[in-house]
């Protein structure tokens, strides 16, 4: 009995967990913009909404948490000199002076252009424990940060080419 007892307070710890720091965009169904405590003006639409504006491999990674296969993404090798956009809401997330070769197959970025452009957060599914990275502005998946990543901040932001813009770098 205390076996069970201890394991169903665990589960509902767990389960209480996962959505511990997201910024969620509320209930609200309608099409709005609204701010959070961090001064971000958020993007909100409706599933249709995202589904006009966005590609289905697009909408699938960056609404529903999918990933795209390793190494098929654009910006895999891509050397470009500028900053990555949200393909959702274009909020700007990564310079692509913080980009590196880790050989994943996936983009990787050891830092973020600011603290309040992306939300990190517990991911329990797959079965594995990670730290879900998602746009600060419209909520949308776009990887997951991993600690075995380069100095200076020893961060690799492992994130997918289509959840990603390129804003090039004016010369």
């Amino acid at each position: 009995m205390k076996n069970t007892l201890f394991a169903a307070i665990a589960f509902l710890s767990i389960f209480t967990a996962c959505g511990q720091g997201t910024t969620m965009n509320g209930s609200s169904q309608e099409s709005d913009t609204k701010t959070t405590a961090t001064n971000v003006t958020k993007v909100v639409k409706t599933d249709q909404e995202w589904k006009a504006l966005l590609t289905p491999e697009q909408y699938y990674v960056t609404r529903e948490s999918g990933t795209e296969r390793p190494f098929t993404g654009k910006y895999v090798d891509f050397k470009g000199k500028g900053t990555f956009i949200c393909v959702c809401c274009e909020n700007e997330l990564f310079d692509a002076n913080t980009k590196f070769k880790s050989g994943t197959g996936w983009p990787s970025f050891y830092d973020i252009i600011d603290k309040n452009k992306v939300t990190v957060h517990k991911d329990y599914t797959h079965g594995m424990i990670r730290d879900e990275v998602t746009c600060g502005r419209c909520d949308a998946h776009l990887g997951h940060v991993f600690d075995d990543g380069p100095q200076p901040t020893g961060l690799r932001y492992c994130i997918n080419s289509v959840a990603l813009d390129f804003m090039e770098k004016n010369k």
